[in-house]
């Protein structure tokens, strides 16, 4: 059974699809319910952390002696990667201990350098998916009044294969894919409509009155503005994914007069470099910008190639702070993200940048954003 919704993008509609977390929470939940029943469940629901509900069939679902097996079909909509129509098993066996453990198994990616969702060592299933898998196959336990706890072991066929095509090796995940969604859905967009999108979101802000807006990349973004106090409320946020460039410009045309980005430094950090479409495809020059920066602020060479064999930029931030660098190294990234800034913007509006991380939130912002976020404080007093 497909999943039925549907997002409208420049005129068409789309159809989403489900992420591979979702397909995993699925799959064990069906293997979890034969293992406790006898009984292999004909069809499958849940509701993602979107709060859309999604049913499917297992593809299949087989108990062997004291494990159960279930597989799902991942679905990717109309936005089809290398992971559309792949199978997600999942395979479950009793324990004494009560709780639900999550562990990966044949296919499924280990992590194998610091600084990614999950420690070193760990499978690369990432937080959500894992409390999914574990929320679906306590709701199993409780219905069926098993007290005990359950082993969850996640498995993708061909999944080694299939990760040579995906950002995994160069993250360090090693092994197979990973195991992601935060939202538990996939929402399918191509380049030019999410652009257009951003746009449309950029008129709408300043056909209300707004001459300052916010704009940051994606989720991340979104949550570390809801939990902190930057601004007031009143400034309009647009979500401009990893089209910088395009909203920066969209944003000239509208006539705005303030502009401040927000988001992750695993994202903004590349505008040290100019860099203003921040998708990996079209360039993953966080660790290089970390290392550059460094040289110029006196690093040793030693950090200099641990910076550049990185894998995120959080563990870039680990080794700064070893060094008692962080600091330096920050203050000119931020520079240099204000210099690309300043020569996009052309004297049209102010633009400035804050940056942060997950794991070490607030990490600096440039001289305009400083200024910009005073101005705004005083307005709104």
């Amino acid at each position: 059974m497909a999943f039925e919704h549907y997002i409208q993008s420049a005129g068409k509609l789309l159809r989403c699809g489900y992420t591979t977390g979702t397909c995993a929470a699925l799959a064990a939940a069906g293997a979890a319910e034969l293992l406790l029943t006898g009984k292999a469940p004909a069809a499958l629901a849940l509701t993602t952390p979107k709060g859309l509900r999604v049913e499917t069939e297992p593809v299949f679902c087989l108990l062997e002696g004291t494990t159960a097996r279930c597989a799902v079909e991942k679905d990717g909509g109309d936005d089809a990667d290398v992971t559309n129509g792949i199978r997600i098993e999942a395979q479950v066996v009793r324990t004494e201990q009560p709780g639900v453990r999550v562990e990966g198994g044949s296919g499924v990616g280990r992590v194998t350098r610091p600084g990614l969702d999950q420690p070193v060592g760990a499978a690369a299933i990432n937080r959500v998916p894992r409390r999914m898998i574990e929320t679906q196959v306590a709701a199993v336990c409780r219905a069926h009044q098993w007290e005990g706890g359950m082993q969850v072991t996640i498995c993708v066929p061909d999944g080694e294969t299939l990760a040579k095509k995906t950002f995994n090796p160069q993250l360090g995940i090693e092994g197979g894919i990973s195991i992601l969604g935060t939202s538990g859905i996939v929402e399918p967009m191509s380049v030019q409509a999410l652009i257009d999108t951003v746009a449309l979101s950029l008129r709408q802000a300043r056909a209300q009155g707004a001459q300052r807006v916010v704009l940051t990349p994606g989720n991340y973004g979104e949550d570390f503005l809801r939990a902190g106090s930057l601004f007031q409320a009143s400034v309009p946020v647009v979500k401009c994914s990893n089209f910088i460039g395009d909203a920066l410009d969209e944003a000239a045309s509208l006539g705005f007069q303030d502009v401040l980005l927000v988001g992750h430094a695993g994202k903004l950090v590349k505008l040290a470099g100019g860099i203003m479409n921040t998708h990996s495809r079209w360039a993953d020059c966080r660790t290089e910008l970390f290392c550059a920066h460094a040289a110029v602020c006196g690093a040793p060479p030693s950090l200099c190639t641990a910076l550049m064999n990185a894998a995120t930029s959080d563990a870039c931030i680990a080794l700064l702070d070893e060094q008692g660098l962080r600091g330096p190294v920050l203050e000119s990234l931020l520079k240099a993200i204000q210099h690309h800034l300043l020569r996009r913007a052309a004297g049209v509006y102010r633009a400035g940048a804050v940056l942060f991380t997950n794991a070490y939130g607030l990490l600096g912002q440039t001289s305009v954003a400083g200024d910009m976020l005073a101005d705004w404080k005083e307005t709104e007093q």
